[in-house]
């Protein structure tokens, strides 16, 4: 049997930060918006990037197709995206925010700015710098 732990496994511990870290901003973009995590993503990436087909989302944000394709089909029916034939290829659409959409970023950017200094204020300021260098280190990284 090994004796390895896994509170010391580095994934997990990823897994276990991120799913305590994001519960309370989750709960506002859900009673805001009935938002799931997924039509945050979208949302944002249009948001802070500007228009984007599916494929685009799904390489910034390293979520897989069928969920970016549900979050999408959500988003357009509460009326905060359209989807726009794309003439460069006629295969995927243009994801775009609509009015209502460009509102709920903006509040929700908002939001998650204050949530992000409240998480970020419990760590020195050269814990923070440590902190988001080896966290966009790990989210670069190729498979060891």
């Amino acid at each position: 049997m090994s004796d390895f732990d896994l509170r010391s496994f580095v994934p997990y511990l990823l897994n276990q930060a991120a799913e305590e870290t994001s519960l309370e901003f989750a709960r506002r973009y859900r009673e805001r918006y009935n938002m799931l995590r997924t039509e945050w993503r979208v949302l944002f990436h249009l948001g802070r990037y500007g228009d984007l087909t599916a494929s685009e989302i799904g390489r910034i944000s390293k979520m897989h197709k069928t969920k970016i394709s549900r979050a999408v089909k959500a988003l357009q029916e509460k009326r905060f995206i359209e989807a726009r034939k794309n003439d460069a290829d006629k295969r995927s659409d243009i994801l775009a925010l609509l009015p209502a959409g460009r509102r709920a970023y903006n509040d929700l950017a908002t939001v998650a700015e204050r949530y992000n200094n409240a998480l970020l204020s419990q760590f020195s300021a050269g814990e923070r710098l440590i902190l988001l260098d080896c966290l966009e280190r790990l989210a670069q990284m190729e498979s060891p």
